[in-house]
């Protein structure tokens, strides 16, 4: 089903709202058949962009062009792009059948091939058995299936989500979430999809594009952006719990790269090279999973509280200079609050950031 030349260049792009800036100067190029996942937090302007790319939304500068063809002075219709809203939208005296239909119908396409359509869509959605249900007989996942299958049946070149499945249950997130990662896989559509949840980007995307007050922070493939956060701000929204930050008192030149002395007086070696860093100001930044207890481990603190979530336990704790951090143990442990604990670090995963919040990474 996947149209050629159905990439999205979006070049230069910047949306005020009267003296309010939400998006400034945005370019980024969609190649055809990507699944692309707008991240950031609420205010980021990641709705406002997916809004002007489907044109409910105009653009205040710049230029967006949709399989060759420059958009942004279209109306809605006439851009080849289908959406699927955080509500369903569902009309509620209408059937499944009619709803998917419906669309097809306003257009004049023939009956016969509406049929084709709706039939094809409603088998790629397994919900054959559902055509002749009104909406109020399904259930939520049912019925954001039905307004992705009045997407897919319209055919266009770039389907477009704007948080589809906030309104779904955690059992029912996680479900339509496979199915939608799957229905790409078989439609091999471009595809671009908002949200602020990240593990619905991480899991989605061919490349996460994570927004930061109406700018583009980082662009890249989902563990990519995880192991090699480009700025702090990134490090910190990506990945759950949320990345370490210790302050660093002191950095010398090693053989395999710098070693750096936290706040807490603890040495660590990293293999960032040193002649890449700032002399001063510097952060370092640790992923919970690599700050492991043991007894054997040099960055100690005392237990704050314990999070046991099933096939690990993370443990919250305060270091000798105030810093909070987060290490993980077993799924059964025996840190309790305001214990004494010990952490073993994974000094090779370690990273460093400059006081403006730039990364810097081991190379490679």
């Amino acid at each position: 089903m996947a149209k050629t030349d159905a990439g999205v260049s979006i070049r230069n792009v910047a949306k005020s709202f009267g003296t309010v800036e939400v998006l400034n100067d945005i370019s980024l190029g969609i190649d055809s058949g990507e699944f692309i996942v707008f991240l950031g937090a609420s205010g980021s302007g990641k709705s406002t962009l997916l809004r002007m790319i489907a044109g409910l939304e105009t653009v205040s500068g710049g230029e967006i062009w949709i399989g060759g063809r420059r958009v942004d002075q279209l109306a809605p219709g006439q851009r080849d792009v289908s959406m699927v809203f955080q509500s369903y939208a569902l009309y509620p005296h209408m059937s499944v059948r009619e709803n998917l239909a419906f669309g097809l119908v306003n257009v004049g396409t023939p009956k016969a091939e509406i049929a084709t359509r709706v039939a094809t869509a409603a088998r790629m959605l397994e919900m054959d058995h559902l055509l002749d249900r009104k909406p109020a007989q399904l259930s939520g996942g049912q019925r954001q299936r039905v307004a992705i299958g009045r997407a897919i049946v319209r055919e266009p070149k770039v389907f477009l989500f704007d948080e589809p499945l906030s309104n779904l249950d955690a059992g029912l997130r996680t479900r339509t979430r496979f199915e939608l990662s799957q229905l790409h896989d078989r439609l091999g559509a471009t595809m671009v999809f908002v949200t602020h949840d990240q593990i619905e980007a991480m899991t989605l995307a061919t490349r996460i594009v994570l927004l930061n007050k109406g700018r583009i922070e980082q662009v890249g493939a989902p563990m990519d952006i995880y192991a090699r956060p480009s700025t702090r701000y990134v490090a910190q929204f990506v990945g759950s719990p949320p990345m370490n930050f210790l302050p660093v008192a002191r950095i010398e030149s090693g053989p395999d790269g710098a070693i750096v002395t936290t706040g807490s007086g603890v040495g660590l070696q990293t293999s960032v090279p040193s002649d890449r860093l700032p002399g001063a100001n510097l952060t370092l930044g640790l992923r919970p999973e690599n700050l492991t207890v043991s007894p054997h481990g040099t960055l100690r603190g005392k237990v704050v509280t314990v999070e046991q979530m099933g096939d690990r336990s993370l443990v919250h704790a305060e270091l000798a200079d105030g810093t909070q951090v987060i290490g993980v143990d077993a799924p059964i442990t025996t840190a309790r609050g305001g214990s004494e604990i010990a952490f073993a670090v994974e000094g090779a995963k370690a990273m460093l950031f400059d006081e403006m919040g730039k990364g810097y990474h081991a190379a490679g």
